[in-house]
């Protein structure tokens, strides 16, 4: 292959590889724009924690509570529905350890989106959000 060839066709490769990364880019970030978190703004999601976290004090197995935006200043009506999963408690000789999974399903603009946090405690302390890698 003679050496203007070979280098066109490295072009050409190397513009397509660009472009399709440009176009995978957008297409990995699009299916955020009409979710339920693009509408909230800050106030929305510290009183959501807050209302998840008093759900895992308050809530057995299986009950609900629901939480909305209503009052924060947001244009966009945000709703949840907050339910307690599943309750694992450690022996006392653990240090009474316990971890709740919560179900939270939230609603803005006909879309909804679910998620599954998990918290734990020692004792009677707070509920520490539980990272998953």
């Amino acid at each position: 292959m003679r050496t203007s060839t070979r280098i066109l066709s490295g072009l050409a490769m190397a513009s397509l590889l660009a472009a399709g990364t440009q176009s995978a880019y957008a297409i990995n970030l699009g299916f955020l724009h009409d979710t339920p978190a693009s509408y909230m703004q800050q106030a929305d999601y510290n009183a959501l924690v807050k209302a998840v976290r008093a759900a895992a004090d308050s809530e057995p197995d299986g009950q609900s509570a629901t939480w909305t935006n209503e009052g924060l200043r947001n244009s966009v009506r945000v709703d949840a529905t907050i339910t307690a999963v599943d309750t694992e408690k450690g022996a006392e000789k653990d240090g009474a350890r316990t971890c709740r999974t919560m179900q939270v399903v939230i609603n803005a603009k006909q879309q909804s989106m679910t998620l599954r946090p998990r918290f734990c405690r020692e004792g009677t302390g707070s509920w520490v959000y539980q990272k998953r890698y």
